[in-house]
């Protein structure tokens, strides 16, 4: 099977393109950006762009499409739009021109929005800020291209919780930073759960789903089990060996007041601050996501408290960190 990776110059493409090789495939990434890790290896493509992308992904059997804008503070905010909507009817385009039958997507969590509820494949979908909505109507249009040819096309939607590991500069790794510089505060009481999702066993999911017959399939991913903040703060303090020292908490209210008024201060001065309200809600909010269906046959390699220690042991200096952790 000849596979491409749309976006695969990222965090999780660097990730699946090493893993493909490991499994015997010759990946190739398309990207906008050429790949630091595999230049060689690298097709420059904007997937906003149809003849480029069109004339790139020819001949091949399967695209794994990662390619995205999703950080919170994207701008022009319209770039949401023209990359996950508008691209993903560029790549369907391509898809149909080419005979490619199998696509793999990457969507998000996000398209639930800030659902307090238990959420499995089938929950309410209500995305509450323009990614979320984005990644939502991206869905649509892919699942449009699956019913083009039902009997044939094949189409997995991935949906991950918040994905961390080596080489990520996501939430997670900015919680453990400030836990490392002792200068995290807890915002809220810390009794939200959140699901969490290590990269490596995400990327073993996005190969096990390669087996995917005709037809829509969606599956969330996140690994067990689901902690609280609290929690989480917890066993990132023990794994740096650190002792907790917080004892006092930032009420949500108040973190709320003060993200509203420094995105209002951002947006008039360019600076991007830490803090936002976007940021505040989704820290303080319950993000409880059930892993792919147990039928699937699917057993991460890794544990959490594996997988954040390995994350650590590879971001932060050594020394800080307890080997019985």
């Amino acid at each position: 099977m000849k596979i491409g990776i749309l976006g695969g110059s990222g965090f999780i493409g660097t990730r699946l393109f090493e893993k493909l090789l490991q499994c015997g495939y010759k990946p190739t990434i398309f990207d906008k950006v050429v790949s630091k890790s595999y230049p060689l290896n690298t097709i420059q493509v904007d997937i906003r762009d149809y003849d480029e992308l069109q004339k790139a992904i020819n001949d091949f059997d399967c695209i794994i499409n990662l390619a995205a804008e999703h950080a919170d503070n994207v701008s022009p905010s319209s770039l949401y739009e023209e990359v996950n909507v508008l691209g993903a009817t560029n790549l369907c385009r391509a898809l149909h021109v080419n005979s490619i039958k199998k696509l793999i997507f990457t969507s998000s969590v996000a398209v639930y929005g800030l659902n307090s509820e238990i959420l499995n494949e089938s929950a309410r979908l209500s995305p509450f800020n323009e990614y979320g909505i984005s990644k939502l109507r991206a869905e649509e249009v892919y699942k449009n291209w699956q019913e083009l040819d039902e009997a044939n096309n094949s189409l997995t939607i991935i949906r991950p919780t918040v994905v961390f590991g080596e080489g990520n500069r996501g939430n997670l790794y900015n919680l453990m930073n400030h836990i490392y510089h002792n200068k995290f505060i807890m915002i809220g009481k810390g009794d939200n759960k959140k699901s969490i999702a290590y990269v490596g066993n995400l990327v073993d999911f996005i190969l096990h789903s390669l087996a995917c017959k005709s037809g829509t399939h969606i599956y969330n991913y996140s690994d067990e089990p689901i902690m609280k903040v609290s929690d989480l703060v917890k066993l990132i303090h023990e794994a740096f060996g650190i002792k907790m020292r917080f004892r006092f908490y930032i009420p949500e209210l108040i973190a709320l007041v003060l993200g509203k008024l420094l995105d209002n201060i951002s947006e008039i001065s360019g600076i991007n601050f830490p803090i936002s309200e976007v940021r505040v809600k989704k820290f303080c909010s319950d993000t409880i996501i059930m892993g792919p269906d147990k039928c699937l046959n699917f057993r991460p390699q890794f544990t959490l408290d594996q997988a954040i220690l390995k994350t650590i042991q590879a971001e932060f200096v050594p020394k800080r960190i307890n080997p019985n952790g």
